[in-house]
């Protein structure tokens, strides 16, 4: 039945391809694609075929295979999934304003030097909510040192996230007096959107940094938020993440992982503190 299908297609994606692929996305990517997304790959790589004007998948594998890092850069921006919005998870930020950043205060009190990494943040909700509740946090004029690293693997988001500029209907759950204090709207041409403020923007280093390969990344961090990204990883893979980010993390600082995910059987490094909020412990 599935081969009569793919023969009623503009291509044919057959299980030897689809194998191929899977095998291209673990070793780039890290991602285990179930057989599940066998329609999310056909509907989102056909416009790089079509782009290449390919007459199947074959032709499209042989150039991934061949290294291509050009091509390797589109097929993670087309497989790989960016769902997000501000404040998502909100029991994150919550605790992050009223438990997470007063200890880090007290515990830092002397370097007043925090660093917090949004890793796979897409198109900047995550790291963006970081930033207001820091603000809002931390009083003005206590002359703390914050800078927040936003990194993904996609480059499309990426360009999204660094020019802050939103649609209203991304910003439907953020406060009227958010809205008034973290946003600019849009006038005339610019009707209907609306931009981070620059004081925000000024926080956050946005970073293309895929989280299997190196990271050249300097020094350590106090909080990373990696929520909603190892779902996509097999066991092993997250574990030797999770080792990973131990390593960048400091004593007792956070890791902020997605409701569905947990480190249950992946680490012995954090414990968890509820909420799918994790402290290192060694």
């Amino acid at each position: 039945m599935m081969e009569t299908m793919e023969k009623l297609r503009e291509f044919n994606l057959t299980d030897r391809d689809f194998d191929r692929i899977r095998n291209l996305a673990m070793k780039h990517l890290g991602i285990a694609l179930a057989d599940t997304k066998r329609e999310l790959v056909y509907s989102r790589l056909t416009k790089r075929l079509r782009q290449f004007g390919m007459s199947g998948f074959s032709d499209y594998c042989n150039l991934l295979e061949s290294g291509d890092a050009g091509e390797l850069v589109h097929f993670t921006n087309a497989i790989t999934t960016n769902l997000t919005s501000f404040f998502r998870e909100n029991h994150h930020f919550e605790a992050l304003a009223k438990s997470l950043l007063p200890e880090l205060m007290k515990r830092k009190s002397r370097d007043r030097r925090l660093r917090i990494w949004s890793a796979g943040c897409s198109t900047g909700e995550e790291p963006y909510s970081i930033a207001m509740v820091v603000k809002e946090t931390i009083p003005q004029g206590s002359h703390w040192d914050v800078k927040i690293l936003a990194t993904d693997i996609d480059s499309n988001v990426l360009a999204t996230a660094s020019r802050g500029v939103y649609g209203l209907e991304r910003v439907g759950n953020i406060s009227r007096q958010r809205l008034r204090q973290w946003f600019m709207k849009g006038k005339g041409e610019h009707e209907g959107v609306v931009k981070v403020s620059s004081v925000l923007q000024e926080m956050i280093s946005f970073r293309r940094l895929n989280l299997m390969e190196e990271w050249p990344v300097k020094g350590s961090f106090d909080v990373i938020f990696c929520r909603n990204v190892v779902i996509y990883f097999d066991k092993e893979t997250q574990k030797r993440l999770f080792e990973r980010f131990a390593e960048k993390i400091d004593d007792h600082g956070y890791i902020i992982v997605g409701h569905s995910e947990s480190l249950f059987k992946v680490t012995d490094r954090f414990d968890l503190l509820g909420q799918t909020i994790y402290r290192k412990i060694k």
